[in-house]
């Protein structure tokens, strides 16, 4: 039985493949920005992994976010098992149903306005709090994050060469929480166990990517020595927030994922990001003796074992 790897960066895999081969998990790469399948064909035996990101239009692979949320129906309506299939899938490249799922699981999220289109953003604006920030709801990577402090600038933005929808033309308008110090948190979470949580420094901006092969385009990658990320070693599993995320990740079949709030002066914990394409800080873990993808590569490892069972 093959684990079958469905991604569009190359940059994000050799840690990937490295884990898989330590691991011995026998896998396929499949790039994929597109494409074709036969609704009356049975797709390959064997496991499927998705590594799809919702930044990947930004590569010029929009085509495969499309292309995947159709075929991973075609998959699972066969009885493929998929790491982060249909369901996780529609969260990851929606901030708004990112939203709605956290709230029905009684998880604070910010104030949020969603705006389809540009024309109307100015008007949703007078209709939030200052300061507040914007964000694409496909995104990833903090893309189209910025904060506003006063609504002139904020519609000097709209209006100017600056501004840039995200693939979906949907623009939010979040409620901007004031950090007690400047960071964000990222709980890492594979096949509901609670592996780590690392603090990323918000001093330089929001544009905030762990891994350490982000691409030449993507801002504030760390690099070693950078402070940017490290280890919040007072967070647990007991948490009751992680428990809660964990809950959440169990109901909406979401296997892999990098969950992020941010901590307000109060001490409130608001939660606004579900990321399933999750890729690992590798000097943070050698640091500090973790490995991520060798979780991952291990939960494939027991996937193919069940689907080899079922094929059976």
């Amino acid at each position: 039985m093959t684990l079958h790897v469905i991604y569009e960066n190359p940059a994000w895999l050799p840690p990937l493949e490295d884990a898989l081969a330590r691991e011995g998990v026998p896998y396929a790469l499949h790039f994929t920005d597109g494409g074709s399948f036969d609704l009356s064909s049975p797709p390959a035996q064997g496991a499927f992994l998705n590594r799809m990101s919702p930044s990947s239009h930004t590569r010029g692979n929009q085509g495969g976010v499309r292309f995947l949320s159709e075929y991973l129906g075609h998959l699972e309506g066969y009885g493929r098992r998929v790491l982060n299939g249909s369901r996780a899938f529609s969260l990851e490249v929606s901030k708004i149903r990112q939203d709605q799922a956290l709230r029905a699981f009684g998880i604070r999220t910010p104030r949020t306005i969603a705006v389809v289109g540009s024309a109307k953003l100015k008007e949703a604006a007078r209709e939030m709090a200052l300061p507040f920030i914007t964000k694409h709801n496909q995104g990833g990577k903090g893309l189209g994050v910025r904060l506003f402090r006063d609504l002139e600038t904020f519609d000097a933005y709209v209006d100017g060469p600056d501004f840039v929808a995200g693939p979906d033309d949907i623009t939010l308008l979040q409620q901007y929480v004031e950090p007690a110090e400047p960071f964000i948190t990222r709980v890492e979470i594979v096949g509901g166990v609670f592996q780590y949580a690392i603090r990323s420094s918000t001093e330089n901006g929001f544009e905030l990517c762990p891994a350490v092969e982000c691409g030449p385009e993507d801002a504030f990658c760390p690099i070693e020595g950078s402070g940017t990320f490290s280890l919040r070693e007072d967070l647990r599993a007991d948490d009751p927030l992680i428990r809660r995320y964990i809950d959440l990740m169990a109901a909406l079949q979401i296997d892999i994922a990098g969950i992020e709030f941010v901590e307000d002066r109060k001490g409130v914990r608001y939660t606004y990001d579900i990321n399933g394409t999750t890729n690992y800080n590798q000097d943070l873990e050698e640091r500090n003796g973790l490995d991520g993808m060798a979780v991952i590569a291990r939960l494939a490892a027991s996937t193919l074992a069940g689907a080899a069972v079922t094929a059976a």
